[in-house]
């Protein structure tokens, strides 16, 4: 079985979706035989290296007094899973370099710990996931070489390849994250409960549910489960 997941580092719900997805392929017979690949989705691609408002902050603006009910909710889906999801701490920025790191990593058997580490870093430490040096610590940690991952992002490596994920989207009709894609269908929601994953892990999506993205709005971006 392949799996795609498109995910931003920026989403509070790829990191939920990802710790059920882990919880569903622990329960799941086949899960060696499961070949994950992670795609990049950038949500706010106009952003720049250096961090402004807090996610907090920029969701205030966005739904006023339904903001702290709205932060509240992800907070605690988050804590569900084992996750503290720090909104007043998370600043969103530019993750075009933190996709190409998760490219590396990939290419090293390493893309799971290194998104792990990206959203852990981003949403629970509130880390400036577009540094250098902030990257180059989550990708020695992630256990890549030190060099690759200096060249890597001295460079342009992986930058056609995260630019082909967003073009791989648009022709799958992927038009929010985190999205899933089994085996080539249609892109289905990956913030679903845990059992909803199995069943989709051992049955396959019926229908396409891909949530509505709306480009430059990390946090308004996909609705919870």
């Amino acid at each position: 079985m392949k799996l795609e997941i498109y995910a931003d580092v920026l989403c509070p719900w790829c990191y939920i979706g990802k710790r059920r997805l882990t919880a569903a392929l622990a329960r799941h017979a086949g899960r060696d035989r499961v070949e994950i690949i992670w795609r990049g989705y950038e949500l706010a691609p106009e952003e720049g290296r250096t961090p402004g408002p807090t996610a907090a902050e920029a969701m205030a603006g966005w739904w006023g007094e339904q903001a702290p009910a709205r932060v509240a909710r992800i907070r605690s889906l988050g804590a569900a899973e084992g996750l503290e999801l720090n909104l007043h701490l998370a600043r969103p920025v530019n993750t075009f370099d933190a996709h190409r790191l998760v490219k590396l990593a990939a290419d090293r058997g390493r893309a799971d710990q290194m998104m792990e580490l990206l959203l852990h870093g981003y949403h629970t430490e509130g880390l400036n996931v577009a540094d250098a040096q902030v990257l180059r610590s989550l990708g020695i940690e992630a256990g890549l070489d030190d060099d690759e991952v200096r060249a890597v992002l001295a460079g342009d490596d992986y930058a056609e390849q995260v630019r082909d994920d967003r073009r791989r989207a648009a022709e799958h009709g992927v038009t929010g994250v985190p999205s899933l894609m089994i085996d080539g269908r249609p892109p289905v929601s990956g913030v679903q409960p845990v059992a909803d994953l199995q069943r989709l892990l051992e049955h396959g999506p019926t229908d396409s549910h891909s949530v509505p993205a709306r480009p430059g709005r990390p946090e308004r971006i996909v609705r919870g489960s």
